[in-house]
């Protein structure tokens, strides 16, 4: 009985230790993480994060066994307003003097069809943690003029801003709000292979 324990004890510890061992690097050049949302409900305002890194590790080439962390610097927002640009980061929207990133986790990449894949994971942002689901398409890997391995994906998903307490709004007379509550995500990477 104590044998099979050991035993046990050790298949647990040596699946722990065969952690991916290969690196993956954002190309920063190639990489963007943007948003939408809605305005004067007729409308929708984009923006940007200018500032973000990752941890991205996988040996399959399928990217299944993945680990993933993402980090945004939450006062690198730029809607191409610098007076909407200052609103966002101040207390009413991502306050980020107290809350300097938005930090993503990831939990699981699991393929659904083909080239496309979701990725559950959790997403802090204002002091508020989430399990996320947002969906990836895997646009595959190359081998640049430079002899580098390059992997692109597109990750894209949407979340209610109010659940993370960025509850910030006015009603409008016609019905409505000023800012919508839905906010679209789109990631697109380009990777490099360590």
């Amino acid at each position: 009985m104590k044998n099979a324990f050991l035993s046990l004890v050790f298949v647990f510890a040596s699946t722990f230790a065969m952690s991916q061992t290969t690196n993956w690097n954002i190309d920063h050049a190639h990489s963007n993480v943007t948003f939408e949302v809605a305005h004067m409900v007729v409308s929708t305002v984009t923006g940007k994060f200018q500032e973000f890194e990752g941890t991205i590790k996988a040996d399959k080439e399928d990217f299944s066994d993945a680990s993933i962390s993402f980090t945004i610097q939450a006062a690198s927002v730029n809607t191409n307003n610098e007076k909407r640009d200052n609103h966002l980061r101040d207390t009413d929207f991502f306050e980020v003097e107290t809350y300097p990133t938005i930090d993503f986790k990831g939990k699981s990449l699991s393929q659904k069809s083909g080239n496309k894949y979701t990725l559950v994971g959790d997403l802090t942002m204002h002091g508020v943690t989430k399990e996320v689901e947002l969906d990836v398409r895997y646009n595959g890997q190359i081998k640049d003029p430079w002899g580098n391995t390059r992997a692109g994906f597109k990750v894209s998903g949407s979340l209610n801003r109010e659940d993370y307490g960025l509850t910030y709004n006015s009603a409008l007379e016609a019905g409505g709000f000023l800012i919508g509550k839905e906010v679209d995500i789109q990631i697109n990477l380009e990777l490099i292979k360590e």
